[in-house]
């Protein structure tokens, strides 16, 4: 049996957070989860409400389990959290297992866990520059981790002038993510945690058994 799950996100950069969701996944059960993006992109009219999202989203990509991506950005996670929750119930999907991914403040700040994986995102994985990158403890009291991603990925291209200009850091985010094979770090998070214990409660609902 393989499980079918469906993240909706604010846009389609915040689709950096697919692999750090199945690597959670795969810890946490051994049944097969087949993870898609709710891409909404495609309709002639694309919804703005969170719950019309939620809905669509839903119709398109049928699962058992459904994320909901919201950056807690200014706002107290426990906002977003209700937020998600009265969308589900507006959108009439209560019934529907719904998992909250609530990065603090946003999910770029979930990327700077690997050096190395960012020197390598960035074309050189032999660089030496320091890249002055937050301790864990320090992640989610970043005021922008997405200006911090970004110059650390600059900084370790070693691009200058012209190149610095084409150089794509949103990009190169996307291959930070695919590059890394352990989030585990991430478990330091309280954020990061809350995902965890939502997911697992998630798969307990559906009656998954789960690793030990």
């Amino acid at each position: 049996m393989t499980i079918q799950a469906t993240l909706v996100t604010d846009g389609s950069s915040d689709t950096v957070l697919l692999p750090i969701i199945r690597w959670l996944f795969g810890q946490l059960s051994p049944t097969p989860v087949e993870l898609h993006w709710g891409d909404l992109r495609g309709l002639p009219q694309s919804p703005r409400k969170l719950a019309q999202r939620l809905a669509c989203a839903v119709e398109m990509y049928p699962c058992q389990i459904l994320l909901v991506h919201r950056d807690a950005e200014n706002q107290a996670a426990d906002h977003r959290y209700r937020e998600v929750g009265a969308a589900v119930g507006e959108a009439n999907l209560t019934g529907l297992p719904h998992v909250c991914v609530v990065p603090v403040r946003m999910q770029e700040a979930w990327l700077l866990l690997s050096e190395a994986a960012l020197r390598e995102a960035a074309g050189r994985p032999s660089g030496t520059i320091p890249l002055g990158l937050p301790p864990v403890n320090a992640w989610e009291t970043i005021a922008d981790p997405k200006s911090v991603l970004r110059q650390a990925l600059v900084v370790a291209s070693g691009a200058k002038g012209r190149r610095a200009q084409r150089f794509n850091p949103s990009k190169r985010a996307h291959r930070l993510a695919d590059l890394v094979d352990d989030w585990s770090v991430l478990r330091q998070l309280p954020s990061f945690q809350r995902l965890e214990r939502d997911a697992r409660a998630a798969f307990v609902s559906l009656g998954l058994p789960l690793h030990l």
